[in-house]
């Protein structure tokens, strides 16, 4: 058995219509132990508060492979968490926000503060979309290439959630079942 954990981004209360959500539910269905936790305070996380929960939620399950797969602001707490990240087999960090982004938004500028864009030694799968309102600059050149990171970009995908249609993700389950699956749009 497979254990996930689902980390959501800001303002995100977890809602049905998201991939995330879909996501939980069909790897349940599966058999697979899913956390899928709501981070404290969406509309207004506290830094540390969220260090805690992926502390709290990401302890390491005593069998089976443990992925993370992060959306959006959760994937700056995986890149901030330092020695606080868990062990994790696999990581999915989906549509991060570029740190101009995020500091131009006081409610979660500090998320943005000391990020090191330059941290190496993560081994993650980058997805990101052309036209991301939240990294206009490109998740791609941001974060995968100086990261070093293999990378899955979505033409059209913009933030990659429900505005830009995001609901169900099959591609996305299809990469929790199988790592060499590529993750494509919908």
């Amino acid at each position: 058995m497979t254990t996930y954990l689902i980390l959501h981004g800001y303002q995100n209360h977890r809602p049905p219509g998201h991939w995330q959500h879909w996501l939980a539910g069909r790897l349940r269905e599966r058999g697979h132990e899913v956390r899928y936790p709501q981070l404290p305070e969406p509309d207004a996380p506290v830094l540390a508060d969220w260090l805690d929960a992926l502390v709290e939620h990401g302890k390491r399950p005593a069998d089976g492979e443990f992925v993370v797969i992060a959306h959006s602001l959760s994937v700056l707490l995986w890149l901030r968490a330092g020695e606080r990240r868990p062990d994790a087999d696999r990581v999915l960090l989906v549509a991060p926000p570029s740190p101009a982004v995020t500091a131009s938004i006081p409610a979660i500028a500090p998320f943005a503060d000391g990020l090191d864009p330059a941290e190496r030694g993560l081994a993650a799968r980058l997805v990101y979309g052309d036209g991301d309102p939240y990294c206009p600059e490109g998740a791609g050149t941001h974060y995968g290439v100086p990261l070093g990171l293999d990378m899955d970009h979505v033409p059209a995908g913009a933030h990659l959630d429900r505005d830009a249609g995001y609901g169900d993700w099959a591609s996305v389950l299809e990469w929790c079942e199988d790592p060499a699956v590529r993750v494509k749009g919908r």
